[in-house]
């Protein structure tokens, strides 16, 4: 039996899949041209198009000059960001404890160290209190820098990462960001097309990240994209993805770059799947109404929120079970999904708990091992038909029966 539990991932025959990618648009048409044009590398006029479609949107309503670098994938979109916003080895980043492993392994590949921040209860993104609080109490200022008082290292950027579509109440962040001249990096990953206060996430602060792998709203295969006004952060961000060479034709290069830049050929599937993002947008939020409404009155089934503040693609709809009331816990309820046909995930294991940062010192999170404990992720599929999506509710509410039985 197919026992995959990774979004995007193809599921097995017959399986209503968890979050698959959807492919109807120009696809086709722009990857030909690129075959028989030739142009199937890193340079292309896909690449630049593409660039241009994501600057456009996450700077639209802003008068500042928006610039997009496509990267291989959304990791070393963060890993660069991380290097052109100066976060230096041994400083140290405050990032969100319940997200992929992706930014907190970014931030060690800059040498960096990252810090745990739990999450909210009621939107399940990163805390800005708790971040907030450990920056005004956790550090002291001296000399033009903010240290950690426990461990001495310098505090130089907040990662916040938009989980699952909605974004993460930037206000109260970007304030202390000002107060303590960190750099804002945003992890938008998850969330292409989701609004804070009005304004696009990526745009809320110094330099943004977005993944396009399979199980993302709109997809190049792989790839991501670094979004930034900074201007020479743009420069420098196009300069370290292209093996940071200097003199294209003598081959010289001054500094250590790194081969992450995306293909014309993905480029090209990028450009098509752009222009059904907001399709695509439209559909995943019924889908979410749809769940919603059928579940927000289930006993021991919490569905997800939607901040007053904020407009949330639902990139991956999630519920929270509270076996107690429910009468089984997420996990036994993934494992009758998967009995029946229908591909589920939990939601990712804290960063604070993840064996490969088990050395690393961490703040109380006792909100994201709750919600890693209790979150199942259900099929949310641009391409989920109606007829799937109510088998799903169908098998939920006899979960639900059989438990109340029992």
């Amino acid at each position: 039996m197919f026992r995959s539990r990774e979004p995007g991932a193809v599921a097995g025959a017959g399986m209503i899949s968890l979050c698959s990618p959807e492919v109807r648009g120009n696809e086709w048409q722009y990857i030909k041209d690129c075959l028989d044009t030739g142009w199937v590398s890193s340079v292309g006029a896909y690449v630049e198009r593409f660039e241009r479609q994501l600057a456009d949107y996450v700077g639209q309503g802003d008068s500042r000059s928006w610039h997009g670098i496509a990267t291989v994938n959304g990791t070393a979109a963060l890993h660069i960001a991380l290097l052109v916003a100066g976060v230096q080895p041994d400083d140290e980043v405050l990032v969100s404890d319940l997200t992929f492993i992706a930014p907190a392994n970014a931030i060690r590949y800059a040498g960096a160290w990252p810090v745990f921040i739990d999450t909210e209860p009621d939107y399940w993104q990163m805390d800005p209190a708790r971040a907030v609080d450990f920056l005004d109490n956790g550090c002291r200022w001296a000399n033009g820098e903010l240290r950690n008082k426990t461990t001495g290292r310098r505090v130089s950027a907040l990662l916040p990462v938009h989980i699952l579509g909605h974004p993460v109440d930037m206000a109260p962040l970007l304030d202390a960001a000002r107060r303590y001249r960190l750099a804002v990096i945003e992890d938008a990953t998850e969330s292409l097309g989701a609004r804070y206060q009005g304004h696009p996430v990526g745009q809320l602060g110094d330099i943004a990240c977005f993944s396009f792998n399979g199980n993302k709203l709109i997809t190049t295969g792989g790839g991501g994209m670094i979004v930034t006004a900074e201007q020479a952060w743009a420069r420098k961000a196009r300069y370290l993805t292209t093996q940071a060479k200097d003199d294209p034709l003598e081959y010289i290069h001054n500094e250590s770059g790194y081969n992450y830049r995306l293909t014309n050929v993905q480029a090209a599937m990028g450009c098509a799947q752009f222009e059904q993002l907001d399709a695509f947008i439209e559909t995943k939020l019924r889908i979410a109404q749809s769940y919603r409404s059928a579940f927000e009155k289930l006993p021991g089934i919490q569905v997800m929120g939607e901040a007053p503040w904020a407009h949330s693609v639902f990139w991956l709809f999630t519920i929270l079970v509270n076996a107690a009331e429910f009468g089984m816990d997420s996990r036994q309820l993934l494992r009758r999904f998967e009995q029946e046909g229908i591909q589920t995930r939990p939601l990712w294991q804290p960063m604070h708990l993840s064996p490969a940062f088990d050395s690393q010192k961490h703040l109380p999170c006792s909100i994201a091992e709750r919600l890693n404990r209790d979150g199942l992720s259900l099929p949310c599929s641009v391409g989920l038909t109606k007829a799937q999506q109510q088998k799903v509710v169908d098998v939920l509410y006899r979960c639900a029966q059989k438990s109340l039985t029992a």
